[in-house]
């Protein structure tokens, strides 16, 4: 024993200086990262302070703050921002509605249950190219669509809804694609729910409706905001569908933020303007996440006590 204690005492210890430690792998993902994300986005910054128009490239002259003085005052532009805004709430609504409706019932044991889920998680799967094209041709089109057929059968008048209703229609859209991702995470949570506090509740002669409200709902509480900060961040960003349907039309019924910076940066060349709207939609972007981050954090810490 004591042999083996003056061994370990006479240990050489380590040098000083530089030594390679674990984290120093992610270093190279690390910078990879930071050239492919924030360089782009301090550039952006920055050309937000000129009147950079590819018109004319050599004029570049300082302005300030001016692109997004005119941005925030001008009404259309303010139209843009409430599209954005009543796109991201009614699709978060409605995928909600859904998603949680369809996690109930696949919760439940039936013949052919995993064929089902893997069917409604296929939307999810398809490029929102692909939907805005199968929806505007396939299915909505006035002459020919499948909506337009049976409207035809049932003895009304076919309807343009990308033209009459287009906001709609684009919710509509996004709804599709994201309702088997709100499932899917709803129903990992019911999922995790234990058997034994529905069937006291059941004892305690509690009705369908006192069992989602009082059992299911608060235990969904935390997958909810998941849903919902997700979803926030990501149609925010919608972009395709409103390019190959609408093009951001009936005049500026449908344009969100990020259709609105293509159109001034590839429609109008207005690299100043276009660099100033990019700026303020990751901010806007940020302020959201950080609000329902924040919100999760609360409900884990609160959970936790």
């Amino acid at each position: 024993m004591t042999a083996v204690r003056a061994t370990t005492a006479s240990a050489p210890k380590p040098k000083g200086g530089f030594r390679f430690t674990p984290s120093v792998l992610i270093w190279p993902a690390l910078l990879y990262l930071i050239l492919t994300t924030q360089v782009p986005f301090f550039m952006t910054i920055y050309y937000s302070f000129f009147r950079y128009n590819l018109v004319e490239p050599d004029r570049r002259p300082f302005i300030g703050f001016a692109n997004y003085a005119g941005l925030l005052s001008d009404p259309n532009n303010l139209r843009v921002l409430l599209n954005s805004m009543v796109l991201t709430a009614g699709t978060l609504v409605l995928t909600l509605l859904f998603g949680g409706g369809l996690a109930l019932l696949l919760n439940r044991a039936f013949v052919g249950r995993a064929l089902v889920r893997s069917l409604l998680m296929s939307s999810f799967l398809v490029m929102p190219l692909v939907t805005a094209v199968l929806f505007k041709n396939m299915l909505l089109n006035p002459l020919f669509g499948f909506a337009s057929w049976l409207v035809i059968k049932l003895g009304g008048t076919p309807i343009d809804f990308l033209s009459n209703y287009a906001m709609g229609t684009i919710i509509g859209m996004v709804t599709w694609e994201w309702t088997p991702f709100a499932m899917l995470i709803l129903l990992t949570g019911l999922q995790s729910l234990p058997d034994d506090q529905i069937e006291a509740a059941r004892l305690d002669g509690a009705s369908p409706w006192q069992e989602f409200q009082y059992v299911v709902l608060p235990h969904w509480t935390q997958a909810l905001q998941v849903v919902i900060l997700l979803e926030t961040i990501n149609v925010l960003q919608v972009f395709g569908e409103i390019y190959a349907t609408t093009s951001g039309g009936p005049g500026v019924a449908t344009t969100n933020l990020p259709y609105f910076i293509y159109q001034k940066a590839f429609a109008e060349y207005n690299i100043g303007v276009a660099s100033a709207a990019g700026v303020i939609t990751v901010v806007l972007t940020n302020i959201l996440a950080v609000f329902l981050l924040k919100m999760i954090s609360k409900n884990v810490s609160s959970g936790g006590h």
